[in-house]
């Protein structure tokens, strides 16, 4: 699976260590930054991440900051995107088996890389199957395009 990810200073160094152990995994990790521990703006690096989900480069994404909250804001501005912060099992499990979530995001200084690589792996483990939760995420989708031509 093809994953892009992106962080802000305050998730550079878990966004690496996130990126070493999906490509150990097998995936590839696209990084659409940040580069550095220099201070950015968060919503550019969720952008710039979410665009190659949006095009089609990647399949899903992975997003850091100090919380995980202003990266899960940031992307669910994007059209199409599914964001959610999952710091723990269900809350990823269902980010993706109930709302179709292609992004995860987590706070660096709330989760350690040990405890991580667990969410990781349920993230991308799991695929949304057709159900139950299909009308509310055809709800969602309805409500972003009412809106997106403001």
């Amino acid at each position: 699976m093809k994953i892009a990810l992106g962080s802000d200073e305050a998730g550079f160094d878990l966004k690496n260590q996130i990126r070493e152990y999906i490509e150990s995994k097998g995936h590839e990790a696209v990084d659409a930054g940040c580069y550095s521990t220099e201070p950015v703006l968060y919503p550019l690096m969720a952008e710039a991440a979410c665009k190659k989900i949006i095009e089609g480069e990647c399949e899903r994404g992975i997003l850091v900051c100090g919380t995980g909250i202003g990266m899960a804001i940031s992307a669910n501005k994007m059209p199409g995107i599914r964001a959610a912060v999952g710091h723990d099992i269900f809350s990823v499990e269902r980010a993706v088996l109930s709302n179709d979530a292609q992004v995860i995001c987590f706070g660096a200084r709330i989760v350690a890389f040990q405890y991580v690589t667990r969410l990781v792996d349920k993230f991308l483990e799991l695929s949304y199957i057709d159900g139950p939760s299909t009308p509310k995420i055809k709800c969602i989708t309805h409500v972003e395009d009412k809106y997106a031509g403001r």
